[in-house]
């Protein structure tokens, strides 16, 4: 096996043999543990980002770690052929959690949202209902389903066309709503904090809408909640933060604690609406995957979830004042729990740049907005790091 000895060596292999189609920060990585990356150069970062809201009980958890040894040497894939004890214990406990009635699990969540639209689509054409709506902002996956209700062209251009009877209408617009929303509609598709959207939240206006709406017409409300679920916002799901339930959840990302992992959720008037062999998977529910989900679910309940919620209030506190600071760069801080962003008046590439010349990895998002997704475990005094390296930013952007 090819070892590389820097992180240009594998950057340069990396580029010779792998589709061109990632932006890749400049680092190759050796070793995590906790909320620290280390490269093959030896150098640390302190990581806000934790694979993108993915590994929420950061890197190394002994816990989780256990878990997956035992269940890969108990046996490591079997197909949905067999029953399987961690694929059983891992849905008893998100349905006692969240009060839903059935789950059906995928490898990611682009596969949940596919799932959830065929669901619902299936739900519909009994009612005659087939139009599926969803909102700009969103953010759903990159297959076509979750492509058709996505207004992002970067990620669409020239693989058009798209799934009929699908419409994309401005986020937070009630008015746009009443005007879309007929008879037709089967379905509802949003995320209640928008990620990639630049950590929005859906308005609590626009939401008393959108259920008023369903009472007249009748038809379903999918939660997206692939970022914001599995106790990002302090909250397990993001819609908790509002009086509302979606009939349809999917989630992915954190509850994996770093194992590929989806799921749909769905209320119990739901619960026969597929027959046997109408959906399936041969990868989704793997058992080690479904050990860490496990875990991830006890460790959340155990009090991770609450660390989040008070770490969350102290990283806001502290962005806060960074605003009041340096308000002519930082307009506004959004977001909730440990899922935070800072909304700034320029471009938000050039200060992810900076925070990573500094050892710390962020995101850009939205053009101008820095999204915050440390792993569920960060303490207040990585908090503090971050802190100080943004404030180092902002104070280099203005000749300080």
């Amino acid at each position: 096996m090819n070892i590389s000895t820097s992180s240009q060596d594998l950057i340069a292999r990396e580029e010779q043999s792998m589709f061109q189609v990632y932006r890749r920060l400049p680092i190759a990585v050796q070793h995590a543990e906790g909320c620290y990356i280390t490269s093959v150069d030896g150098d640390r970062y302190l990581d806000f980002l934790s694979g993108i809201a993915v590994n929420a009980l950061g890197y190394g958890h002994p816990r989780l770690l256990d878990a997956i040894t035992r269940q890969a040497k108990s046996f490591m894939h079997l197909s949905n052929v067999f029953y399987q004890e961690p694929q059983v214990e891992l849905a008893e406990l998100l349905l006692r959690h969240t009060g839903y009635g059935r789950v059906f699990f995928s490898n990611s969540g682009t596969e949940a949202m596919e799932g959830a639209l065929k669901l619902a689509r299936r739900w519909g054409n009994a009612r005659e209902k087939t139009e599926i709506l969803a909102f700009s902002g969103g953010f759903h996956g990159r297959t076509y389903g979750a492509l058709s209700i996505m207004a992002k062209p970067l990620y669409k251009a020239g693989m058009e066309p798209f799934l009929p009877n699908t419409a994309i209408l401005p986020f937070n617009n009630s008015e746009a709503l009443r005007k879309a929303v007929n008879k037709q509609t089967c379905a509802v598709v949003l995320e209640f904090l928008q990620g990639e959207g630049g950590i929005v939240f859906a308005e609590p206006d626009f939401v008393n809408t959108l259920l008023e709406l369903q009472e007249e017409f009748g038809f379903l409300i999918i939660g997206d909640e692939i970022q914001a679920g599995a106790g990002r916002t302090g909250k397990f799901f993001g819609f908790d933060h509002f009086l509302v339930k979606p009939d349809i959840v999917t989630m992915a990302k954190g509850i994996g604690g770093g194992l590929p992992l989806g799921a749909i959720l769905a209320m119990p008037h739901l619960e026969s609406v597929w027959d046997k062999g109408m959906h399936g998977t041969t990868f989704g529910g793997n058992p080690v995957a479904c050990a860490a989900g496990i875990i991830v679910m006890k460790e959340l309940y155990g009090g991770v979830m609450r660390n989040a919620h008070e770490v969350g209030c102290y990283l806001r506190e502290n962005l806060n004042v960074l605003q009041q600071n340096y308000p002519t760069v930082i307009e506004e801080v959004r977001g909730c729990g440990l899922m935070a962003g800072l909304k700034l008046s320029v471009p938000a590439a050039p200060f992810v740049e900076a925070l990573l010349k500094r050892h710390v990895i962020a995101n850009a998002t939205a053009d101008t907005v820095i999204r915050l997704l440390p792993p569920l475990i960060v303490s207040r005094k990585e908090v503090d790091e971050f802190i100080v390296a943004m404030q180092d930013c902002l104070k280099a952007q203005a000749g300080q």
